[in-house]
């Protein structure tokens, strides 16, 4: 999944949003929801994918995920901002959007 992930991100021509998560957090389940309405609100402008880092730990590894759920937006292959937790959809709007 390494390369595909890479290949992925590098090659999209919007913005991506990494939700580094795992089944058993719960807080991880929490966010899903507010990601979902994210995506509702920003349409076509951005691609929200999820990883789960107990099936690919070298992929949280290599971005030192050591909390989560972790957000990465990816723009242009290259990682932009970074954030970690539950936050409510204003707070990402505002912590994300100026980055699109």
């Amino acid at each position: 999944m390494t390369a595909q992930f890479h290949d992925f991100i590098a090659q999209s021509e919007v913005p991506v949003l990494v939700d580094f998560f795992a089944d058993w957090c719960r807080p991880c389940h929490m966010l899903a929801p507010t990601l979902k309405k994210l995506k509702s609100a920003w349409g076509e402008k951005i691609k929200i994918i999820k990883v789960d880092t107990e099936a690919n730990p070298h992929i949280a590894s290599e971005f030192q995920i050591s909390g989560i759920p972790t957000l990465i937006l990816f723009k242009n292959g290259q990682a932009t901002h970074r954030t970690s937790g539950v936050m409510p959809l204003s707070q990402l709007q505002a912590e994300f959007g100026k980055f699109l």
